[in-house]
């Protein structure tokens, strides 16, 4: 971790339902140049709200000018919020990549929240040097997921939402279904044979990476899912926000 950043290096900050972290980042090595700062999301999380958080978390790097990265938790679409499941329902319609720049006076560019995740596990992470399309998904709360080809990403997937069996992928399948029903590893790896075995289906990838909490634990569920695709976990944890974020700011 660099001691002291260069002005123009640009920052992540990472929105999700419960938290916002900010840092600097280093993205010659896909890592913070500074310590991270990190705020509780506040209720509600209004636009407004939020950007005021964004800028007081800013005031934290007064050396720093470059541009600003943030992840939201919905779908982006040239900087406007298309839905917010887990974020106040204000957010649907605001075109935030305007709204946080006016309010910072910094140049802002929001990307959804498992799409940056996406490119920093290509650019540093489990999926670094592949090409073809990798399909990294997040396991939580719901599923979220992001494609990826040779290094270009393809936004706004949202493939935890599709049908499987009757059921909306996420709520069958993702980590908090696994905890709700209290499911062992072995019943929890058969739903999740089944969802990725229809992403094989779909799209034919090269290369699944798994991200979310539960990543921690691959060892224990990854071995057990019968699929023709290598399936392997993320590397970047909780920092892939941030960084794919700063990312995503400078046109990565």
């Amino acid at each position: 971790m660099a001691a002291t950043p260069a002005p123009q290096t640009p920052i992540g900050i990472d929105f999700g339902g419960t938290g916002i972290k900010g840092a600097p980042v280093d993205l010659e090595v896909g890592d913070f140049a500074a310590e991270r700062v990190r705020v509780r999301t506040p209720h509600p999380s209004t636009p407004a709200v939020v950007a005021e958080v964004f800028r007081e978390l800013l005031s934290a790097f007064p050396d720093l000018t470059g541009p600003v990265g943030v992840t939201v938790p919905g779908i982006v679409r040239h900087g406007v919020v298309g839905s917010a499941a887990n974020i106040d329902p204000a957010w649907v319609g605001t075109d935030a990549d305007a709204l946080f720049t006016e309010a910072t006076g910094r140049e802002v560019h929001v990307v959804n929240d498992a799409d940056a995740a996406g490119l920093a596990e290509v650019r540093y992470g489990a999926a670094r040097g592949r090409g073809g399309l990798v399909i990294v998904t997040t396991l939580g709360t719901g599923i979220g997921s992001a494609l990826v080809h040779d290094g270009r990403l393809v936004p706004n997937s949202e493939l935890g939402h599709l049908e499987l069996d009757g059921h909306v992928a996420e709520k069958h399948a993702a980590n908090s279904a696994r905890e709700r029903e209290d499911l062992s590893m072995k019943e929890w790896a058969e739903r999740l044979t089944a969802y990725y075995r229809h992403l094989e289906r779909l799209f034919s990838p090269d290369l699944f990476v798994v991200g979310g909490g539960i990543s921690k634990r691959a060892d224990e569920f990854l071995p057990l899912l019968g699929l023709d695709t290598e399936i392997v976990p993320a590397t970047l944890l909780n920092k892939a926000g941030v960084v794919g974020a700063a990312l995503h700011a400078v046109g990565g």
